[in-house]
């Protein structure tokens, strides 16, 4: 199947050069506009897309090679970018920094596999005909970058008019001078050990978006943007084969302050294939939702709110109760840490021995393809499931259901299961393996019977 996507990647020259702040005054800029656009984020990270959404009034989506491939997210990229007006995607890292020391799964792979035109974001502040070497190191490395555009960040207005001549003359209409951004340092958006704070908790994101919008009316070139997107050819895909759909099931999710790490894609396939999502809040609600079948309990901050959710002991109660029922029930990570009997000092759950502390440093980073060593919740013994791993804390046993292999050859086990339980750190995208969100939702319909 082919359909035509107006779509552009925004990259940059490595994490810290500004693509955040660049896409969120974009999209906060064609949402002024009145346009309508969808926003996505290149790799496993929840927390941009958090700012995409707080601006877009959607969810934004995460398009993730390594657990998705190339046609899954073409089709995911289509299906969410349909009937809008533009889809903006954020690059991850630099623009051809990947799996280990490789390209795989970075932002250069995802703008291949879909054909999307590439502006790289470059930081011009203290250069200036220097900027010419980045570009073309940037957009000459390999023939097929698809870097088509370039927007200049911590540059003044002074100096842009001469450097974009430069820029053109130099490459001769190959590359486009799309705008630039000026320092803005009452627009920082502050960051914590999992990268940036959420969207939630930034002081006055409202009045920083604001601002970064005007000031992207002013010095980016928009409708020259617009036109590099529109020129992206026609997106070819075949949408995945899913599951049948089955009776309908009451799934509980925590959504709050302290667990808000999702794939939405993920959250739409349990719905597509039976799942009501009925979310609750371990922070602020007594108990867990009534007449569920499954639960989830993503990843989040858990460790930032261990005193509150301790405080909570009748949604402590209820939960442990439910598990110790053996009802089904997913916990990646942040939900992982509250399972455990201790977090920062704090009582959780409990349903799980041990504590979790912070190691001070990340612990089993990145991606990973897992093989299960038994049947359990998600899977048989034998499959294998791609994740990404990401964090500080650890716990005195992080199970032994599946082992984790790196591209590295490191490996380690991990995962907590049984028939009815996933829990460990791995993070999964449910359409990397539609069948687990199946597995799942059919351990909670034989709570029906």
């Amino acid at each position: 199947m082919k359909k035509k996507l107006s779509r552009v990647l925004i990259a940059g020259t490595n994490s810290g050069c500004g693509k955040t702040t660049m896409v969120c005054a974009l999209l906060q800029a064609l949402v002024n506009r009145g346009e309508a656009v969808a926003s996505f984020k290149c790799g496993p990270d929840y927390i941009d897309p958090m700012f995409h959404s707080s601006i877009i009034g959607a969810r934004s989506r995460n398009l993730d090679l390594f657990m998705l491939g190339g046609d899954t997210a073409r089709y995911l990229l289509l299906r969410n970018g349909e009937n809008c007006r533009v889809s903006v995607v954020e690059g991850v890292m630099g623009f051809y920094d990947g799996v280990g020391m490789t390209t795989e799964a970075s932002s250069y792979a995802l703008a291949k596999a879909t054909e999307t035109p590439v502006i790289l974001v470059v930081n011009a502040s203290g250069a200036a005909h220097s900027v010419l070497a980045t570009i073309s190191g940037y957009a000459g490395l390999y023939p097929d970058s698809g870097v088509a555009g370039v927007i200049l960040n911590g540059c003044s207005g002074m100096l842009y008019p001469r450097l974009k001549e430069l820029i053109l003359a130099h490459f001769h209409g190959a590359i486009r001078p799309l705008g630039y951004m000026p320092k803005m340092p009452d627009c920082a958006l502050e960051s914590r050990h999992l990268g940036l704070v959420t969207a939630a908790e930034v002081t006055d994101l409202r009045g920083k978006l604001r601002r970064m919008a005007e000031q992207a009316e002013k010095s980016l070139d928009i409708p020259g943007i617009l036109a590099l997107a529109d020129e992206a050819v026609p997106l070819e895909y075949e949408p995945p084969r899913l599951p049948g759909k089955g009776e309908r099931v009451r799934v509980a999710v925590a959504r709050d302050a302290a667990f808000c790490f999702y794939y939405e894609d993920s959250l739409r396939l349990l719905e597509e294939l039976g799942a009501e999502l009925v979310p609750f809040s371990p922070l602020a609600d007594r108990d867990l939702p009534e007449n569920i079948q499954g639960l989830y309990l993503g990843g989040g901050y858990p460790e930032l709110y261990a005193k509150p959710l301790s405080e909570n002991s009748s949604m402590l109660r209820d939960i442990r109760a439910y598990l110790e029922a053996g009802r089904p029930c997913v916990a990646e990570c942040g939900g992982f840490l509250y399972l455990h009997e201790e977090l920062e000092g704090y009582a959780q759950v409990g349903y799980l021995k041990g504590r979790a502390v912070n190691r001070g440093k990340l612990v089993r980073f990145g991606y990973t393809t897992m093989t299960a060593k038994e049947d359990n919740l998600l899977c048989r013994k034998g499959e294998t499931l791609r994740a990404h791993e990401f964090h500080y804390y650890d716990v005195d046993d992080p199970g032994s259901a599946f082992v984790a292999e790196k591209s590295s050859g490191a490996k380690w086990d991990c995962g907590v299961c049984s028939g009815t339980l996933y829990a460990g750190f791995p993070h999964f995208h449910m359409y990397s393996h539609p069948q687990m969100a199946a597995n799942f939702l059919e351990a909670c319909r034989k709570e029906l019977i």
